[in-house]
């Protein structure tokens, strides 16, 4: 039976690892850090984060933030100002504080330990340690019941994913119990699971530590030269001497189908928002049963119009797409995209599988195709992006795999 959200909210401090500095999103992370660039239309990447601690009862939350956090820590005093500190519930957030050293987190573990004095003070029976910039759904109250079931010290949430991109996480080899037997941070050469030669088992990013076993860790991993990171440090040297156990994945809310997406990349992170507007996307942001938590500025309705001046024919359309609140969509064709909120679209313009963030203004005949439009850019009449690779080079950023970028305020002319 899982346990209930009161049970889960007494054992366990959950940290959510948020100073990332997310270089490979740049320039999305120009002026945010990683965990605050927009998703989704509404969402902070970080929203869902919190919002599986909110659905799974955790409500002993610690944000460790870091790099460009203005953002962030808005968002969540906007957005998260929802716990109630006479029910012993709060939402932190925690920059380098210098208690233990005079420097900046070093690597994730060092982040948590020098916050050690929270978990002194807090005495919980565990610690939840998640990142902050992942797309997914999990009941963790699963994990922690595996975690007790199994009497581990370290659980790893774990996932099967294609063997050729294996270089890019931890790999994990068990046994036949689930435990973890081999530890192996962004190989060269990845090993496939038993079971299946093409795949490999990773490591998720999630982590259920008893309380005492993570502080001895960090405190013998921080007298030590070592990059002070859970993936490359901590785990490893545990497997020999601790129970180490493979929690697979399980998405609470849908028994088929597991959906994860670590979006490092532009490329990965247009993907995943491209994933929400398919016919029937594996993400559904429409389960009521599971609801994404996040901050929204008032807005009117989004609303289409048509100039009947026009010729006959009529070319605007909207297909596939999320549109936001605040939008105003004139006499446009919009397909496959995700326009934010109070959006403007002007006349005989077209956009396809683009995202469109928060105050953009499009002028009259523009085409866009394959771009992200970060916040407040005005895009003049008959501009096109996306269509002419080498001249979208010389001004804008563009992905290997041709995707456009127009950085945030960006004056186009």
């Amino acid at each position: 039976m899982p346990l209930n959200n009161t049970q889960a909210h007494d054992k366990i401090l959950t940290i959510i690892l948020a100073g990332g500095q997310g270089e490979r999103l740049y320039p999305l992370t120009k002026d945010r850090t990683k965990p605050a660039v927009p998703f989704g239309g509404i969402y902070r990447i970080i929203d869902f984060t919190l919002s599986n601690c909110l659905n799974s009862g955790l409500r002993k939350i610690v944000v460790l933030t870091q790099y460009k956090s203005f953002s962030l820590d808005r968002h969540l005093r906007l957005g998260w100002n929802i716990f109630n500190n006479e029910l012993d519930e709060y939402i932190e957030q925690i920059p380098p504080q210098q208690r233990i050293s005079d420097q900046w987190y070093q690597g994730t573990a060092d982040a948590v330990y020098q916050n050690i004095y929270t978990l002194e003070k807090e005495q919980p029976e565990m610690v939840l340690v998640l990142s902050g910039d992942h797309i997914y759904k999990m009941d963790y109250r699963s994990m922690v019941l595996f975690h007790l079931e199994n009497k581990a010290d370290l659980t790893v949430a774990c996932m099967e994913v294609p063997l050729n991109e294996g270089k890019r996480y931890g790999v994990i080899k068990t046994n036949e119990e689930n435990r973890i037997v081999g530890f192996h941070e962004k190989p060269s050469e990845p090993i496939p699971t038993p079971n299946n030669p093409e795949a490999i088992l990773i490591s998720m990013g999630i982590y259920l530590f008893n309380t005492t076993t993570l502080v001895k860790a960090i405190i013998d991993d921080a007298k030590q030269d070592t990059n002070h990171d859970f993936g490359k440090n901590i785990i490893p040297e545990m497997i020999g001497s601790k129970r180490v156990y493979a929690y697979p994945f399980a998405d609470g809310t849908n028994n088929n189908l597991n959906y994860w997406r670590d979006i490092g990349t532009l490329d990965a992170y247009w993907e995943a928002n491209m994933d929400l507007v398919q016919e029937s996307p594996e993400f559904n942001l429409y389960d009521k049963d599971w609801p994404i938590r996040t901050h929204q500025e008032q807005n009117p309705p989004a609303k289409t119009t048509f100039k009947k001046t026009l010729p006959e024919e009529r070319t605007d359309m909207i297909l596939n797409s999320i549109i936001s609140g605040g939008c105003i969509i004139s006499g446009a064709k919009v397909d496959g995209c995700i326009l934010s909120p109070d959006v403007r679209v002007n006349t005989n313009s077209e956009i396809y599988d683009s995202i469109i963030m928060e105050s953009v203004r499009i002028g009259e005949n523009v085409k866009i195709r394959k771009a992200i439009i970060d916040k407040s850019v005005n895009i003049p009449d008959y501009m096109s992006i996306g269509y002419n690779r080498e001249e979208d080079s010389k001004h804008f950023t563009v992905t290997d795999s041709g995707i456009t970028v127009v950085r945030k305020e960006m004056h186009l002319i």
